[in-house]
């Protein structure tokens, strides 16, 4: 009896050279990217969390480098920012209100990553539904710590940390339904 070795899951990251030093290189620029991302904020009127691109670059950053490096890269984010490094939104750091939204960004580069590495980033459609999984870890653990944080009720916490970022959310995701099928369809050409 053979054991057959199941194919390896590739993310567009993979085809980049190297290994350690671009995994390294690929972890601190999806970190850094995110923190780029942050930077684009609109306040929402009655939230106490702003509509920013860092939900996007999260789900991008997950997207690209696979699970473990979009994992490591959001966690590294994360860490970073808690830490002082000013890449939060506004160029802010240390533990916002919607600090539970980032840690929200460590479990959705994970989950898209699994789910890009089997192939959840090909098409359009796939696309749409891995953001949107994406996008709903980043609430299972923002709404819960915007609400313990500044003790709403679920109700006011949805009210004020989801709704309003639906729309932003979708047209984020739609993008990114655009834009990595794309990516792969380059990466197919070569």
């Amino acid at each position: 009896m053979t054991l057959a070795l199941a194919p390896r899951r590739t993310v567009l990251a993979d085809f980049v050279p190297g290994a350690l030093a671009r995994d390294l290189m690929l972890v601190v620029a999806g970190a850094a990217f995110t923190g780029l991302a942050a930077q684009v904020a609109l306040p929402i009127p009655g939230s106490p969390v702003p509509l920013t691109g860092q939900t996007f670059a999260a789900l991008l950053v997950g997207a690209s480098l696979g699970w473990q490096r979009g994992a490591t890269s959001m966690l590294l984010y994360l860490i970073a920012g808690v830490a002082g490094v000013p890449w939060f939104q506004g160029g802010s750091s240390g533990v916002p209100v919607s600090l539970g939204y980032v840690v929200g960004f460590v479990f959705a580069g994970a989950l898209v990553g699994y789910l890009a590495g089997r192939g959840g980033d090909r098409t359009p459609l796939r696309t749409l539904g891995t953001m949107a999984l994406g996008n709903l870890a980043i609430y299972s653990v923002g709404v819960p710590w915007l609400m313990a944080m500044t003790g709403m009720p679920l109700g006011k916490a949805l009210a004020v940390g989801v709704l309003p970022f639906l729309i932003g959310d979708a047209l984020k995701i739609a993008l990114a339904a655009g834009v990595l099928p794309g990516a792969w369809a380059l990466v197919r050409r070569r």
